[in-house]
C-alpha cells in the first residue's frame, strides 16, 4: 500500500508544481494511461519473442513474469505484505 501512496503523492506533487507554472498536463488522463499501458505491455514483446525463438514456453511467462511486470505487486488482502 505505501508504494501506491508514495506514487500518488508524486503525482500530486507533479500537478502541483504544472500548476504553479501553468502549464496543462500533456494528455488528457485516459489518454495518458492508455499510453502507460501501452508501453507495459510493448516491453514485454521482446522477452516473449525471445522465448518463442528459444522454443522455451510463453504461456507460463505470460502468468508469471509478465504479470508481475505489468500489474506490479498487487495487494493482498488480510496479509501483511513486505510494505503494509
Amino acid at each position: 500500500m505505501k508504494m501506491y501512496l508514495l506514487s500518488l503523492g508524486a503525482g500530486i506533487l507533479v500537478g502541483i508544481v504544472y500548476s504553479l507554472l501553468n502549464v496543462r498536463s500533456p494528455a488528457p488522463p485516459i489518454v495518458a494511461l492508455v499510453g502507460l499501458l501501452g508501453i507495459l505491455l510493448g516491453e514485454q514483446v521482446v522477452p516473449m519473442v525471445k522465448r518463442i525463438i528459444d522454443g522455451r514456453p510463453v504461456a507460463e511467462f505470460i502468468r508469471t513474469g509478465c504479470a508481475e511486470h505489468v500489474l506490479g505487486e498487487l495487494p493482498r488482502s488480510g496479509k501483511k505484505g513486505r510494505d503494509a
